[in-house]
């Protein structure tokens, strides 16, 4: 039997959806429309205390393992089969957006709903899944507790991350009573296939006036923390060429890091977004700066030709200088390419709806990445306005987020039942 035949009449509620996405962005609402959740604080709970209530009155069961990640299942004809997995994440930036991250998580739960609505049984199980810490904007790195899950990173660094305050990640689950006892990894939780629902968080599918992006790939990432030492002395008698000026330090190293991502293009994308200056007084020259890097590409040896430029762009700026140096790399992954029969799953689910789409590299990291490694993977964007995100007035259409959704119900149908359907 053809696949998409066998489901063809399934179909997601887009105003239930988008209902459910103005519902959860109440919760840390700021007042320019976007909203404020950082990880494991009680706006965290609130968030993801109202996600398993919708659950749970979907007729789901619920685990939580030592990351706090959640798990929403919903049973299928055959439990032995391992589920077909989605989800995303509920924290955001610090003045984050109604889109980023929690739309994945509520599609998924919008396709659990639908499948209740038609009385629809999936041969293998289907699951909702909430990562802890995805954006890393308060525990670094990010997307640390897929990344525990996927056997990245393990269970005592993940619950070690600290934030600003000292307080790590281990602690602040506890507190807020999300600290589960199922193990957070891929061993004792197989899953079948994984999929993420996304907003682009870039300007092109709008741009060319495209409703579905299906992804392909992800570029590699790597993730720098770098503090310059001087030497504070008085602005005023401290003669220029004496003078060991941490924050002339750092403003070279902005310039070069521009640089490298301008010079490996196309692609290539270069960012410095934290600077911190001590003593940060107006007439004291600056005896330390803190920075961080970030770069961005889907080739990985050309990711490893920028790590090089950057070594060697900072040993040259702070020996001219005369500044000490401490130069880490925090956080790498490589590039990945999503697996092919869940690519072609969503491309089912397009060609169904009758959606326009274009293949894309995703330049931003998800927790899809890190599943991909355990699991076959596939993901799907959707737009945003103007390209936006990470921002308040992050934006998207009902329209963009319900034909993101019943892309995602088709694709997950298909895997959920391909073992039947092929048989």
């Amino acid at each position: 039997m053809n696949v998409i035949a066998k489901h063809r009449n399934l179909s997601i509620s887009g105003d239930r959806l988008w209902q459910s996405l103005m519902d959860m962005a109440k919760i840390g609402a700021t007042e320019k429309g976007g909203v404020c959740r950082l990880a494991l604080t009680d706006i965290d709970k609130e968030g993801r205390d109202l996600f398993i209530q919708w659950c749970k009155e979907a007729g789901c069961s619920i685990r939580i393992d030592k990351m706090g990640n959640i798990f929403a299942r919903r049973e299928g004809r055959n439990p032995d089969l391992k589920p077909i997995m989605t989800g995303s994440h509920l924290d955001s930036q610090p003045t984050g957006g109604r889109f980023d991250g929690v739309y994945g998580v509520l599609a998924g739960l919008e396709v659990v709903r639908a499948l209740n609505d038609a009385d629809y049984e999936t041969e293998a199980p289907i699951e909702v899944a909430v990562w802890t810490n995805e954006e890393g904007s308060r525990f670094a790195p990010a997307m640390v507790s897929s990344g525990v899950f996927a056997k990245v990173f393990d269970l005592e660094y993940g619950l070690s991350r600290a934030d600003s305050d000292g307080k790590t990640m281990g602690e602040e689950l506890e507190r807020i009573g999300y600290a589960g006892p199922d193990e957070p990894n891929i061993d004792g939780h197989p899953v079948g296939a994984y999929f993420e629902a996304h907003i682009e968080q870039g300007p092109i599918l709008e741009d060319e006036e495209k409703t579905i992006g299906v992804v392909t790939d992800a570029q590699g990432q790597r993730w720098y923390e770098i503090t310059l030492t001087g030497v504070e002395a008085h602005a005023g008698p401290t003669p220029m060429h004496l003078r060991k000026d941490a924050l002339l330090g750092a403003s070279r190293i902005v310039e070069a890091v521009n640089r490298i991502g301008m010079e490996n293009q196309p692609f290539a994308c270069a960012t410095v977004g934290m600077l911190e200056n001590y003593p940060n007084s107006r007439n004291v020259i600056p005896g330390k700066v803190f920075l961080t890097v970030d770069f961005r590409h889907p080739d990985d040896e050309i990711l490893a030709k920028m790590d090089k430029e950057l070594r060697e762009a900072v040993d040259e700026i702070t020996k001219g200088i005369g500044l000490e140096m401490d130069f880490e790399q925090i956080w790498y992954y490589a590039p990945i390419k999503f697996e092919d029969s869940c690519v072609k799953a969503v491309r089912d689910g397009v060609e169904l709806g009758g959606y326009s789409n274009r293949d894309m590299v995703s330049g931003a990291g998800h927790d899809a990445c890190y599943l991909s490694k355990v699991t076959p993977t596939g993901m799907i964007f959707i737009p945003c306005v103007d390209g936006i995100s990470h921002n308040e007035v992050e934006d998207a259409t009902p329209e963009w987020c319900e034909a993101g959704g019943q892309v995602l119900l088709q694709a997950m149908v298909t895997k959920a039942d391909e073992t039947v359907l092929s048989s």
